[in-house]
């Protein structure tokens, strides 16, 4: 169920776009209107991975951490602080820049107030994805993030038909989408109370056996000063993802404007990973808290295990798309974002490979943050992102789609190399509590 929803919400994000770009792009004014979206959708995904995120795989790991171990209590105070902390200094940096962001960035109050408002929205969204994965509650999992994407589509749905109209009843799908998402919580809740009916504590007896020091750590409160460390380290992770998946378009964007129909033509090819990424975020989002209780119930080999077959599957997914785009790329690119771009085919394979280094990348930093191994994943992810982005602003190939091209799959394979190397020296501690 998981792997259906976040499988609907990539292809519905996709058609998403595809729908915006025709229904905007049949001039150039149109063409300007849609890179606006583009520009919007990129900054705010950049800005809630980067801080919402890291409160969803702590509440992951640490919840499932402890349901292994048989305890009952959670760790929600602690990262609804960080998450609020988090929420607060975004408004500290949007209102006062609202000047700039509206009128320099967006060219419209609108866009500028969707801003706003999705990204606070999907503070609570996060939260609660968080919070389903540590419980193990796939199916809604993937209902929610279902009905964050069918939600949005049905705006660009809409203006596609002629009920709405225009760039802003497009883009208010991003920011309406969030409190969609949230219908499933209730559901989730009834299933907690069902569940904590049966659910077993630690018992006194266990506290004085020979884990007891591991126990008692897992049992205790989670601080926000050890929250705070894991946190903020996953943030430099997804900051360093995101800027990996929207540098190129934000990259392009400041040197051709957002009028200019190249930044939307690097934001649809970057389409190829972000839609996979979404399909595979069902593995991943189920991997941390498997592997965060996984050494403690079942050894090392079956972490391994898990591993191998998640990279396996990957593999096999990046090298089927990879022929696919060789073979009939250009053609569907065309045909899905209705406008003429020459398309180069081993290029569009070039990507699918970099998305598949991208995805077994993604499943090492599962690996390494369910060891505690956090800090140094975020390291290697910042390098990459900060080796695109100088690819990237170097311009060493003139043009510019080849250059993302390239610089996208070499930063995704730097990336995959180093995690790689931190997976085979293991976990440095047995510890589980979130570092």
């Amino acid at each position: 169920m998981l792997s259906i929803g976040i499988a609907s919400s990539g292809i519905l994000t996709f058609a998403y776009f595809a729908i915006a770009s025709h229904v905007l792009g049949n001039s150039a004014q149109g063409r300007s209107s849609y890179g606006r979206i583009d520009v919007l959708w990129s900054v705010m995904f950049v800005i809630i991975c980067v801080i919402y995120r890291p409160i969803e795989q702590l509440l992951s790991r640490t919840i499932a951490d402890r349901r292994a171990r048989g305890i009952a209590r959670q760790p929600l105070r602690a990262a609804m602080s960080i998450q609020g902390a988090f929420a607060l200094i975004f408004l500290a940096v949007a209102l006062p820049a609202h000047h700039t962001i509206a009128h320099g960035v967006f060219r419209s109050q609108t866009l500028y107030w969707i801003l706003v408002v999705g990204v606070l929205a999907y503070a609570a969204s996060y939260f609660a994805r968080g919070w389903l994965a540590g419980h193990k509650y796939f199916a809604l999992y993937g209902g929610l993030v279902f009905m964050e994407s069918a939600s949005r589509f049905a705006f660009a749905l809409a203006a596609a038909i002629g009920i709405a109209h225009g760039q802003s009843a497009i883009a208010v799908g991003i920011a309406a989408a969030p409190f969609v998402s949230l219908v499933v919580v209730p559901a989730a809740f009834l299933s907690a109370s069902q569940r904590s009916r049966g659910a077993v504590s630690v018992s006194d007896a266990a506290l004085e056996g020979p884990a007891a020091e591991g126990i008692e750590e897992a049992v205790s409160d989670l601080s926000i000063r050890r929250g705070g460390r894991f946190a903020i380290s996953v943030s430099g992770i997804q900051l360093a993802e995101q800027t990996l998946l929207n540098a190129a378009v934000l990259t392009v964007a400041a040197t051709t404007g957002t009028r200019s129909p190249l930044s939307s033509t690097v934001f649809d090819l970057l389409l190829i990973t972000r839609a996979p990424l979404q399909l595979f975020q069902a593995i991943q989002t189920s991997l941390l808290p498997h592997l965060a209780g996984l050494e403690v119930t079942k050894g090392r080999e079956a972490f391994a295990r898990a591993i191998r077959l998640t990279v396996s599957a990957i593999a096999g997914f990046a090298l089927a798309v990879a022929v696919g785009l060789a073979a009939i790329g250009p053609f569907a690119m065309h045909h899905v974002f209705g406008y003429d771009y020459p398309y180069d085919r081993f290029g569009l394979a070039l990507i699918a490979i970099g998305m598949g280094l991208h995805l077994s990348a993604g499943t090492l930093n599962q690996a390494a943050l369910a060891r505690g191994q956090a800090a140094r994943a975020a390291g290697f992810w910042l390098l990459a992102a900060a080796l695109f982005v100088g690819w990237m602003v170097l311009g060493v190939i003139s043009d510019q789609v080849l250059r993302t091209e390239v610089g996208y799959t070499g930063a995704a394979g730097v990336l995959a190399l180093a995690l790689t190397l931190l997976y085979r020296r293991g976990s440095p501690t047995a510890s589980a509590s979130a570092t």
